[in-house]
């Protein structure tokens, strides 16, 4: 069974703004708000995946102070302008 897309979005949206660290939250959050309705299969898929990962880890790319892995680095570097803005 397939996810409608709306409620992927939705789900993503969710899992974004309840993540463990707050800054994460607000930062992801952030970010789905603003991009997640746009963006292509592949991009979601991305996104999605990233989901998965730790917030430690997540919070050292988006901050700059570890380079992300090479499958997250372009969404890594997209969400962190939104971070900065």
């Amino acid at each position: 069974m397939t996810e409608a897309r709306d409620v992927r979005i939705k789900r993503m949206k969710m899992r974004s703004m309840r993540r463990g660290i707050k800054e994460m939250d607000l930062i992801l959050s952030a970010y789905a708000d603003r991009n997640l309705a746009t963006m292509d299969r592949a991009g979601l898929e991305t996104y999605d995946a990233l989901l998965h990962e730790n917030d430690q880890d997540l919070y050292q790319w988006v901050t700059g102070q570890v380079q992300p892995p090479a499958p997250y680095a372009d969404l890594i570097a997209d969400i962190a302008q939104t971070f900065q803005k």
